[in-house]
């Protein structure tokens, strides 16, 4: 059976999407500042489809479509990760609106605090030994 002209329609649509948004869009490319400071920022993506189509009843001897398709991308920067010194800090650049915001940007901050931890009690465990 040969292909509707919507699914080429949606098809190439979809890969136009693809094309757009990957990883690299969330996740920028790092910035290098100096040999101990890496910059690398954060975006949220959102996108939005649309699609639709129209045929003609089977009687008629003319193959007709009608068609149409659209997408919208928006791309808003809402943070940097900023390593330096062996420490990872968040920087936001929007408020924290959500339980879940918050959350993201305490995480830097709680695994500095549990890796010293481990680090002040490794000592402490081979003393024992």
């Amino acid at each position: 059976m040969a292909e509707h002209p919507i699914q080429g329609l949606m098809g190439v649509t979809i890969e136009k999407i693809r094309d757009m948004v990957d990883t690299s869009t969330i996740i920028g490319d790092p910035i290098h500042v100096d040999d101990t400071t890496t910059i690398i920022p954060v975006s949220r993506v959102t996108f939005g489809f649309a699609s639709g189509g129209s045929d003609v009843a089977p009687q008629s001897s003319k193959q007709m479509f009608g068609g149409g398709t659209g997408a919208g991308v928006s791309v808003t920067p809402v943070a940097f990760l900023v390593v330096s010194g062996g420490n990872v800090r968040t920087v936001q650049l929007v408020e924290k609106v959500t339980a879940v915001d918050n959350a993201i940007a305490a995480l830097p901050e709680l695994v500095d605090k549990i890796t010293a931890m481990i680090k002040k009690d490794k000592p402490a465990e081979t003393g024992n030994a």
